[in-house]
């Protein structure tokens, strides 16, 4: 597994560095050489320390986020985390028959409307995928709503996660 590192506002030490790479070594198991880990490194605050790490392979995504005092201990919540969704999700993996998600901001200045203006604009790629297989991807990314095209109906669908527990399917009508 490719391992790249980007920090914003925080200088990583060479041992930090090398304690990241021995643990992210050992998800190598689920994912081909060819599969791609991408770990932010940042300081929110002035005083709290922010890992978010996100691996691309074999045309699945996997990604977790986490805020602590030190990012030693990010990565002790993080790794056992992301094993977790692995393994939760394994025969997905195994299978691999899903597409990849893409996560890459535009550089399109953003618009300035009525209620304020838009900071972020993502693009990814949309799947034809059941409701439960996007509630899979949606699991495996540690996100709160997944946008897809529902196998069932052809149409665009969301699936989120609702307060108690449980998810919610918005289909447009058109």
């Amino acid at each position: 597994m490719r391992i790249e590192i980007i920090s914003k506002n925080y200088k990583e030490s060479e041992r930090l560095l090398n304690v990241l790479e021995k643990k992210l070594a050992k998800l190598d198991k689920y994912f081909s050489d060819e599969a791609d880990a991408n770990v932010k490194l940042s300081i929110t605050n002035g005083e709290k320390f922010t890992m978010e790490v996100t691996i691309r392979g074999a045309g699945k995504t996997i990604r977790s986020e986490t805020t602590s005092d030190n990012m030693y201990d990010n990565i002790d919540i993080l790794l056992p985390k992301l094993e977790r969704q692995i393994a939760k999700n394994r025969n997905r993996y195994e299978k691999g028959k899903r597409g990849g998600y893409i996560d890459a901001p535009v550089a399109d200045e953003p618009e300035v409307g009525q209620y304020g203006k838009v900071v972020k604009v993502k693009r990814f790629d949309i799947s034809i995928t059941t409701v439960d297989d996007a509630i899979a991807e949606m699991e495996l990314l540690d996100h709160t709503f997944h946008i897809f095209v529902n196998a069932d109906t052809n149409k665009v669908s969301v699936v989120y996660k609702r307060d108690d527990g449980d998810y919610g399917l918005i289909t447009p009508e058109y």
